[in-house]
């Protein structure tokens, strides 16, 4: 008898497995021989990915003997002493079963439960600065590639903090709505960051100008708020933003004395509430 191979593409090798047996008519996996010709690779954003190939085929199934009982008892009656005996050997087992179980689930050394842990060391090296501004250069720098674009990665070091700048006409794609991508983008390299050294430095990315356009609105929009909050008084409480944009705003706040301001709220949804200080001589 000869058996089909079908080879199947999808995006994982259970998915092209899953297909290829439905394809052949076969529910059991023990059915099939499964050779992988290619090992699937995820892209990023959805560029530059691969999908897995399988080659199939089908097994001849293998007769299973049973196990049954011996020729001189496979016909013999089951008498009243026999069933008798059945029965004694099943409660026999029961109870073995419950002792061993009673047994196992008693504590030891004393009756305290010894619980032992084990220590993962962490082989990351002490990256210096400038090692760990060259590994997110080229990650950065390969970044650009798989998104098919021109553009130049430059990396600095200022008061402890690695400062990468992505400069070019066509990586204004890699800002994304409001930031979206960019934020993402500089998740990734402090996640390689943290992959290759033990001790991570902190780092800022800006891409096509957008971070320091995002500054300079933020600070105007800003100052309009604490003119507003001069005139009128109160508490002004903004829209959540991230981190670095609170910064810009705590900034701004801070430059003027009768002005403070702090965050509220948990991540993501954290904002920052602008109000008046409180002059001491003018309550009394």
């Amino acid at each position: 008898m000869e058996y089909v191979e079908i080879e199947v593409r999808a995006k994982s090798v259970d998915l092209a497995v899953e297909a290829a047996m439905q394809e052949l008519g076969v529910t059991d996996r023990e059915e099939v021989s499964v050779q992988v010709m290619t090992e699937p690779v995820k892209g990023f954003l959805g560029m530059g990915g691969q999908d897995a190939v399988v080659r199939v085929k089908r097994q001849p199934v293998r007769k299973r003997r049973s196990r049954g009982r011996g020729k001189g008892e496979r016909n013999q009656p089951q008498t009243k002493n026999n069933k008798n005996r059945q029965q004694d050997r099943s409660k026999d087992g029961k109870n073995g079963d419950q002792r061993r179980d009673r047994q196992q689930s008693k504590p030891r050394s004393g009756g305290k439960h010894m619980r032992t842990e084990s220590k993962v060391s962490d082989e990351r090296p002490d990256m210096s600065l400038e090692e760990q501004a060259t590994v997110a250069r080229e990650f950065l720098e390969g970044l650009v590639d798989a998104f098919g674009l021109e553009g130049t990665v430059t990396t600095v070091i200022e008061d402890e903090v690695i400062i990468a700048d992505v400069s070019g006409d066509q990586t204004e794609a890699m800002v994304g709505v409001r930031g979206a991508v960019r934020s993402a983008i500089h998740e990734l390299t402090r996640t390689v960051l943290q992959r290759y050294s033990k001790d991570t430095a902190r780092i800022r990315l800006d891409i096509a100008g957008y971070a320091e356009r995002r500054r300079k609105a933020l600070s105007i929009y800003a100052e309009q708020l604490i003119e507003q909050l001069a005139e009128e008084g109160g508490e002004i409480m903004l829209e959540p933003m991230s981190p670095a944009d609170r910064k810009v705003i705590h900034d701004a706040a801070a430059a003027h004395d009768n002005v403070t301001s702090y965050s509220e709220g948990e991540p993501p949804r954290r904002y920052v509430v602008l109000s008046l200080t409180r002059d001491d001589s003018e309550e009394e």
